[in-house]
């Protein structure tokens, strides 16, 4: 399981003119699932997440975790994280989770942070690319 943590003011996920998730000062984060995640995985990085202290005290310093901040969570799937790029010119996404467990871990993730009393804002996306002439 993977994840890119990004400390944020503000975030929203807009799909075809529609926000279908948005949080203020918190944190965004993108979540890839890889084959062989498990729900011990997904607790951990739980953990992890909700407890890196990277919002400023009242001194400044970076010292709070996102609950002693007041932030809430933007979580959005994310396979291509899990993407490897070692070979050739086109990402393979082989590494990732069969949709259907993935799905599954990414709610785990999920549940594990609002069990923990984090509000949590999910955008779960179909892996779908679209062009435009």
């Amino acid at each position: 399981m993977i994840a890119l943590i990004q400390r944020v003011l503000n975030a929203s996920v807009t799909v075809e003119g529609e926000t279908v998730g948005k949080i203020g000062p918190g944190l965004l984060v993108l979540l890839g699932v890889e084959q062989d995640d498990n729900e011990q995985k997904a607790q951990r990085l739980c953990e992890r997440v909700l407890g890196y202290r990277i919002f400023g005290d009242e001194d400044d310093k970076m010292n709070l975790n996102v609950q002693q901040a007041g932030g809430s969570l933007l979580v959005v799937s994310q396979f291509t994280l899990v993407a490897d790029t070692q070979k050739g010119m086109r990402p393979s996404f082989s590494r990732g989770a069969v949709p259907q467990e993935a799905d599954r871990l990414y709610r785990y993730f999920v549940g594990q942070c609002q069990e923990r009393g984090i509000e949590t804002q999910t955008v779960s996306l179909p892996p779908i690319c679209r062009w435009h002439w």
